[in-house]
């Protein structure tokens, strides 16, 4: 292992995580594992790229160095950013899994018990058939999960990162929420988020954030599609910072007018569902146990709306597609593992079908501390009322709306480039 001081943690930091796993490794009498997953990589070595579409793989001995398969393009981030020192490159027109497979047999592993990442997004079937079918005389056992047993609790350093990713998220919502009035449209709503992100410190989330506003709240998972945001709305945001693929999350609601009788128990049902199991949620706390706080205070509404999902979720590193950990633990009925220390949720008492027709949302990432847990987030939880704004007319042409979008003199001409 190479030691640096220009890394997201301290060498330590992936000193221990790696002798843990080989205590995992050893304790499933492994020789061997291949990890393939990104946010794998990255926590054990924090290796990254964007161009993660292509085969890359740590093989990690149980008692020799561990060695680092990439696309020869993306051997420069193995090199530039990591304590990996041995590196097994290959070309475009290579084989990957004939790389796989030789660097196992050179390393003396061809005929030991080697484990691999079964469900991996990006180890996909065709290949691991390969594997299988090349690996004749070793055994190969799905090992999925191995890595993310450390990951499911966050050290010391690990929470102050996602301290600045919770920073950036808390920008990106603050002028999200200003954005989230009539005349702009969600594209500069999305706009202004963005910004706001990233001149806080934020990098690119695995997800960019969630605008809808009106009755495009009540798709799943709809974004920005350019509409503009009408007198009376409200605009349903979910912003997800992240600062060295570590993410925090928070949703929010804009309202633009009167907050009416509906929206306000709406509030008040998600506001109370978040500090009931604030108030609750510590080590020892069963998974299950706190998706029921969350879910019975929800569900005892009189607006019409439900909570439709799992009520959270862990989050930490990720990269896109998702932005969670929810395959490593989700808050869900019938889930009996107790919390720990050092876990941290993205929890979600949203509600879908306010009246019929509004999705809205509060949320907070929260740790589990020693004693209890605490939030990431300092931002209000009410929902943000542009008051004025049920009836409101469009701002003056030239006008700055509030996110930095302004509004343009109307145009009847075609301009015809020359």
């Amino acid at each position: 292992m190479r030691a640096r001081d220009d890394m997201t943690f301290p060498t330590a930091e992936y000193e221990r995580r790696l002798n843990d796993l080989r205590a995992r490794m050893e304790k499933r009498q492994l020789d061997a594992v291949v990890i393939t997953d990104p946010e794998n990589l990255m926590y054990l070595t924090d290796y990254q790229t964007t161009g993660y579409s292509f085969f890359q793989a740590l093989v990690v001995p149980l008692d020799d160095e561990p060695v680092m398969i990439t696309r020869a393009m993306e051997e420069s981030n193995a090199i530039a950013r990591t304590w990996v020192e041995r590196t097994r490159p290959y070309p475009d027109t290579g084989d990957a899994i004939q790389e796989l497979v030789l660097t196992l047999k050179q390393a003396g592993l061809g005929t030991k018990r080697v484990g691999y990442e079964r469900n991996s997004y990006f180890f996909p079937a065709y290949q691991q058939d390969r594997v299988h079918t090349s690996f004749q005389h070793g055994v190969l056992m799905d090992c999925f999960g191995i890595v993310e047993e450390g990951r499911a609790t966050k050290s010391d350093a690990e929470i102050e990162v996602m301290r600045k990713a919770a920073h950036a998220a808390e920008a990106g919502m603050a002028a999200g929420l200003e954005a989230a009035v009539p005349g702009n449209t969600e594209n500069d709503v999305a706009a202004a988020i963005s910004a706001a992100m990233f001149r806080a410190g934020g990098e690119f989330p695995s997800v960019m954030p969630y605008v809808a506003s009106g009755p495009r709240s009540m798709i799943g998972h709809a974004t920005w599609e350019g509409r503009e945001i009408k007198p009376g709305e409200h605009v349903f945001l979910e912003v997800g910072g992240c600062y060295r693929r570590y993410h925090a999350a928070l949703m929010r609601t804009a309202v633009n007018g009167d907050l009416t009788d509906s929206m306000y128990e709406a509030q008040e049902r998600m506001k109370l569902a978040l500090s009931e199991l604030k108030s609750l949620m510590g080590p020892g706390m069963t998974v299950s146990d706190a998706d029921s706080v969350v879910r019975r205070i929800i569900t005892d509404n009189t607006v019409g709306a439900r909570l439709v999902t799992r009520s959270g979720y862990s989050i930490g590193i990720a990269f896109p597609p998702s932005w969670d950990e929810g395959y490593i633990l989700s808050l869900n009925p019938g889930d009996f593992t107790a919390l720990e220390p050092g876990m941290t949720f993205h929890v979600i008492p949203w509600m879908w079908g306010v009246d019929g027709d509004k999705t809205v949302g509060i949320s907070d990432t929260i740790r589990i501390t020693e004693n209890g847990c605490e939030s990431f987030f300092t931002l209000d939880e009410d929902f943000t009322v542009h008051e004025g704004r049920g009836d409101a007319t469009l701002a003056p042409p030239g006008a700055v709306i509030p996110g930095g979008a302004v509004q343009q003199e109307p145009n009847d001409a075609t301009e015809v480039p020359e």
